[in-house]
């Protein structure tokens, strides 16, 4: 069975503070990640370190920029984080290795992401890809920011996977009184309740995160840290959407 999960960036970092890992929270994901037994695709959100920067040079998912200097700051931020997540993942006997979306990624000029990632090979020779959210060259917008969330979406569909799972800062995704959704089978249903992340973030937010889930075969789940082993073992923590 292969998965495909995202870290959330509010979950391995301090989103509030540029640049901070949260270090308790990153040990407890990959030690959940050491225990899991079947093929892994893992991608991580940018957090303290890629929004920080990409608001910074005002580069976000949908506002391109030329500027080389801003695109680098962005990316060598994600890498920063990237290793850190290794090193952590290493430590737990974990074999991840890393891919970085602006050697392996591009959008069109309508937007559409395609993907040369070389993730089959690495799940079959039995490593764990680990894939970065990141800067992105995007045909007559410079670069644009590709999100964690809309890699695994696109990834997912790459490799079949049979489940998805999107680790948050949250347990769910909240109703308009603040409890947890059970299930989202349509965004119109739940629109109203669904806005941005109380941190800087130039991906969307949780409205994104539920759009891009959507549109996905693979039952998906949204669930904070304290699902995740139970994710991995094959259960549905927090939301399911789809």
């Amino acid at each position: 069975m292969t998965v495909v999960l995202k870290l959330g960036g509010s979950v391995i970092t301090d989103k509030q503070r540029p640049e901070t890992l949260d270090e308790e929270h990153l040990a407890r994901a990959a030690e959940a990640v050491a225990g899991y037994d079947g093929q892994l695709i893992l991608v991580h959100g940018g957090g303290s370190f890629g929004h920080h920067h990409a608001s910074e040079h005002g580069i976000s998912s949908e506002a391109g920029s030329h500027d080389a200097a801003g695109a680098l700051a962005v990316h060598d931020a994600m890498g920063r984080l990237n290793d850190a997540v290794l090193a952590v993942l290493h430590e737990r006997d974990v074999p991840a290795l890393p891919i970085h979306p602006l050697s392996a990624a591009a959008r069109d000029e309508d937007g559409e992401l395609s993907l040369s990632m070389p993730v089959e090979t690495m799940l079959a020779e039995g490593f764990v890809p680990t894939v970065q959210a990141d800067v992105i060259a995007h045909a007559g917008a410079g670069v644009t920011v590709v999100s964690g969330d809309e890699l695994v979406v696109t990834l997912a569909e790459q490799v079949d996977a049979e489940r998805v799972g999107l680790c948050a800062g949250v347990p769910g995704v909240f109703d308009s009184e603040g409890v947890v959704i059970d299930r989202i089978e349509s965004f119109a249903a739940v629109s109203d309740a669904l806005g941005g992340s109380d941190a800087t973030d130039v991906t969307g937010g949780m409205a994104a995160k539920v759009r891009a889930l959507l549109e996905l075969d693979a039952p998906a789940s949204v669930f904070g840290l304290d699902g995740l082993e139970r994710f991995l073992d094959g259960e549905s923590p927090g939301t399911r959407v789809g």
